[in-house]
């Protein structure tokens, strides 16, 4: 089967997309406003940029009328965001989040989340959460402009938490983590089934 891009909707390129990029993790993104409310978003377009500098990034799409969802706006607004780690044991509250609420209401108090203070950025992260990444905006590239337009938006991390439980001396227990990936559809993964393959050389 041969695929052109441009003859199909932009609906249909993203179910194609989000299908075959899997496993994806998933960013579970907390911002503020102005006025100090909080947001709470996943997104699964979402990776590791590079250690130097530290960076991260995300992927938001336009809201269905083209305006950026609340956590773009935030995050062009106020330059900071915090990147929440998802555990199996969050899922349900992760999901929960990506439901669209009106700009004045807080994801952290829908999902019944609390908050804990991050170190150097004024977003709260999730307190319950495994791991939290501190971020200030490095760079925002607009992809695609209207309904579902791409933006990616760049962050260098100035801050990490890690739960004590999940660290062996100065080292990561990654088996322990239990981080969930994004499939496609309503779909995602585990990561307890591991196997090991040793770079060559």
């Amino acid at each position: 089967m041969n695929i052109d891009p441009n003859s199909i909707s932009a609906g249909r390129m993203y179910r194609w997309m989000v299908g075959l990029i899997t496993p994806r993790p998933i960013a579970w993104v907390s911002t503020q406003d102005d006025q100090g409310v909080c947001n709470l978003a996943p997104f699964s377009f979402f990776n590791g940029v590079g250690a130097n500098p530290p960076t991260v990034m995300f992927c938001p799409a336009n809201r269905g009328d083209g305006t950026p969802k609340d956590s773009h706006a935030n995050v062009l607004r106020n330059g900071e965001f915090v990147v929440n780690i998802v555990t199996e044991d969050l899922a349900a509250a992760m999901n929960k989040t990506s439901e669209e609420l009106k700009p004045d209401e807080d994801e952290f108090d829908w999902a019944g989340l609390a908050k804990a203070d991050s170190t150097i950025v004024k977003p709260p992260r999730v307190a319950v959460a495994a791991a939290a990444m501190e971020c200030v905006l490095h760079s925002s590239i607009t992809l695609g402009t209207g309904p579902g337009g791409s933006n990616l938006i760049i962050g260098r991390v100035v801050h990490m938490h890690v739960d004590d439980q999940y660290i062996d001396g100065e080292v990561l227990a990654a088996e322990r983590l239990h981080t969930v990936g994004r499939m496609g559809g309503a779909d995602y993964s585990r990561t307890t089934d591991r196997f090991r393959l040793d770079r060559p050389g």
